[in-house]
């Protein structure tokens, strides 16, 4: 069976008791990924390291190299 049909045969089975419906597949996935990520700023601040652009900050270091210098 699907997520889907699991889905409609809990909405059966919470009308049969009177119960209110379970929410949709998918309904809070949003929520889900914004709490990950505020999770991931947590630690990075806990861990003293920069909480955003720590992945362009390496991609520029990594693309934009320094001129070395003529010694």
């Amino acid at each position: 069976m699907s997520v889907t049909q699991y889905h409609l045969l809990d909405v059966y089975r919470a009308r049969q008791l009177g119960e209110s419906a379970p929410p949709a597949p998918g309904a809070h996935d949003w929520q889900v990924v914004r709490e990950w990520r505020d999770e991931r700023h947590f630690r990075a601040v806990l861990a003293e390291r920069p909480a955003r652009g720590r992945i362009r900050q390496a991609l520029g270091r990594w693309l934009r190299p320094r001129p070395r210098s003529a010694c």
